[in-house]
Parts: C-alpha cells; structure tokens; sequence
C-alpha cells in the first residue's frame, strides 16, 4: 500500500513545526541578559493572552465539554511540554550552547518511537531500525562535533550543566508528546487548534507563577532597549512557535501514528542548526553535513517502513 496523501500531509506539518520550533534555539542567544525563567515567563504569558482572545469566540462550542478533569490534563500537559521543557532548553543554550542542546533533544524521535512501538497496530521495531540507526548516527555526529569544539570558552562546569538541562528538556517532552498524541486521538471531536489553544490558556495561567521567580532569581537592572528586545523576542516565539508551530504538530500527531511522529521532531533538531549556522555564519563541518543527511534519509527510511509490506 503506498504511502497516502494523510501521511503527507501529516509529514508537510511536522516539517513546518519543526521550521519553527527550532528558530526557539536560537531565542536564548539574542536575549542572553535575561534568564531562562524571565524566558519562559514572557513566552507563555503571550502564548496564553493570544489563546484566551482566539477562544473567546469559540468558547460556548466549547464549554459544553470541558470539565475539570480536562483542565487537569491541560495543566500537566502545558508545565511538562511547555514550561519545564522552555526553561530547561533556554538554560541548556546558554549554558552548553546550541549544539549540545541539538544533540540532547535529538534523542527524542529514538524516544518517542520506541515507547509508540508498544501501541496497537504500531510497525515493529525491527522494521524501524535503520530509521532508528541513522538517528542515533545523527545524534552521534553533533555530539562529535560540539564536544571536540576547542574554541568554545565554556567551562566544564557549563557544559555539565547545559547537558544536564537539556537531558530534562527531552525527558519532559517525550511524555508530553506521547500524552498529547493520545489525548488527540480520544477527543476526537476536538479541533487541533481548539486544543493548542486550550493548553495556551493552562499555559499562561501556570506562568503567572513563574512571574515572582523569575524576578527574585535575576534582580538586574534591564535597559529600555533590552526589554523592548525581550518584549519583540517573547511575542515572536509565542506566535509562531506556540500558536502555529504547536498547532501543527497537534494536527500532525493526528494524522501520523506514534512510530512516525517520532521522527518527526528530527526536523526541528536540522532547522536549529540550520540556524545555527546562520547565527555564527559558518558553513557546517563534514560532521554536521553527515548528520543533516542522516536526519533526512532517518525521515525517509521511516516513511517507507509504514509502509505495507
């Protein structure tokens, strides 16, 4: 059976996701005076003001079956794949750089996958291994790369700790992407967006609490200019990686079983080094160009293994 025009779509989607999810990398760096809570504070607190005010005409659709326990699913679903995970990321740049991060969050594909093997009707995972194979030579090749960088001025400490970070970044992401997927396919009734937006508004009510903490942990005084930057950056990354980017990953988690939406996520791993490299204007190194291929035969091996033999 070949491979259907739903499968593309779902690809097209996770690719754009990805475009945009990985310019979140690189948001550390162009506000590296603020800390990674001040990061997640602004981010969310625009994420959830922006759902609140698309909700509001959608809202009595809505209201008929939201209960608290939704609420609850909601909440858990915004701190894991939202907050935890941004703060753990922003932390993880400034400290290990953007390449570590990459090489971290890589894993989550290799994750992702061998968790969604375990669903009904998943492909096996012996059809998935040369996918899952050049992944990890993906995964290998950046790690190479950033750990043999003798011109970097981090201390061992900083990279320790931006490993660390980045470790709890892909921990949280992997069950909030398994939990989302299902919540999706069990609403079916649920639009996508209605859904992004829904966990926009958890969102931006849990990051109120980050206000007082981020304020305390980082007392420095900010010139106009840096908050005008901070206020351009945040509103940025809440629109088109929250609002756009979230949304078509929910509508690709629909339209793609677990095993394939894993690999997914390997896109926004490429776009952040795409970027990257754009950041620190350089052309990649033989091992960034192996990986980058990697990742893209890794998609391609995948989306053939879903394929009906």
């Amino acid at each position: 059976m070949a491979v259907t025009t739903k499968t593309w779509l779902g690809i097209a989607c996770g690719v754009l996701a990805g475009a945009l999810w990985g310019a979140v990398f690189l948001a550390p760096e162009l506000v590296g005076d603020f800390s990674p809570l001040q990061l997640a504070a602004g981010r969310y607190l625009v994420y959830g003001a922006i759902s609140v005010v698309l909700l509001l005409p959608r809202w009595p659709a809505l209201r008929g079956w939201v209960t608290a326990s939704h609420w609850r699913t909601l909440a858990g679903l915004g701190l894991l794949g939202n907050i935890v995970y941004y703060v753990a990321v922003a932390a993880a740049v400034q400290w290990g750089g953007v390449a570590v991060t990459s090489l971290v969050i890589g894993f989550l594909p290799v994750c992702i996958t061998l968790i969604g093997s375990r669903d009904h009707g998943a492909v096996p995972l012996r059809r998935l291994a040369p996918s899952l194979l050049l992944s990890v030579v993906a995964i290998a090749c950046i790690g190479w790369q950033s750990f043999g960088d003798t011109t970097s001025t981090r201390t061992s400490f900083e990279r320790i700790a931006g490993l660390a970070c980045a470790t709890i970044a892909l921990v949280s992401w992997t069950i909030y992407a398994i939990r989302n997927a299902r919540w999706l396919a069990r609403l079916e009734h649920v639009s996508s967006h209605d859904w992004n937006l829904l966990t926009g508004v958890a969102t931006g009510a849990l990051s109120l609490l980050l206000v007082p903490a981020a304020l305390w942990f980082d007392p420095r005084a900010h010139a106009m200019a840096a908050w005008l930057r901070f206020a351009a950056v945040s509103t940025g990354v809440a629109v088109f990686a929250s609002i756009v980017g979230n949304g078509l990953w929910n509508r690709m988690s629909r339209l793609l079983p677990l095993t394939l939406v894993g690999q997914m996520i390997l896109f926004e791993t490429l776009f952040a080094l795409l970027y990257g490299f754009l950041w620190e204007s350089r052309w990649p190194h033989p091992a960034e160009w192996v990986a980058m291929v990697a990742v893209s035969a890794s998609v391609v091996l995948c989306v053939r293994a879903h394929r009906s033999p």
